[in-house]
């Protein structure tokens, strides 16, 4: 059944709102996934804030040209969904993109990162995966307190060995 040209219109709106309040977003394509599959993905999506919505290509594509953003479009194979994480969810940038890459790695070459959008830019598939493997924030916070106490551990370590000599 034909889309009408004003849900067409209502569809487009609504992705340019979702996508302007957003703090970031990642576009997948994806072929022959189940049903099942697809819930058991939005449930852990929805668990960490994340809006997973399938979107006809060509109204995405129109909605990406409405709102102000730098860079190209990526391009756009097959079937498109979109996972959006809005403003007020939180703003860990790479939470679409992580939240989606575990599923791509489960769905092998049923789900694949098409690009996605990041402060206002555009970003390539390449660029999407490289965000996707970028850990949390709590993750991040640990590993920097580890490098910064990592000297001082080595230190007190020498000092105790030193006096043991003695």
């Amino acid at each position: 059944m034909a889309i009408t040209k004003q849900k067409k219109v209502e569809i487009v709106a609504n992705a340019t709102a979702t996508l302007t309040g957003a703090v970031s977003a990642a576009f997948v394509s994806f072929t022959k996934l189940t049903v099942a599959e697809v819930n058991e993905m939005r449930a852990a999506l929805r668990a960490e804030g994340v809006k997973y919505t399938v979107v006809k290509k060509t109204l995405l594509k129109r909605a990406l040209q409405d709102i102000k953003t730098t860079g190209d479009v990526p391009e756009m194979p097959g079937e498109i969904a979109m996972a959006v994480l809005p403003k007020g969810m939180g703003t860990d940038v790479t939470a679409p993109a992580r939240g989606v890459q575990a599923f791509v790695k489960k769905f092998k070459e049923k789900l694949v990162f098409v690009g996605g959008v990041i402060d206002g830019a555009f970003l390539s598939a390449a660029d999407t995966k490289a965000v996707a493997t970028i850990p949390p924030v709590p993750v991040l916070r640990g590993m920097f307190a580890n490098v910064i106490n990592s000297p001082i551990q080595r230190f007190a370590i020498g000092l105790a060995e030193v006096a043991k000599i003695k």
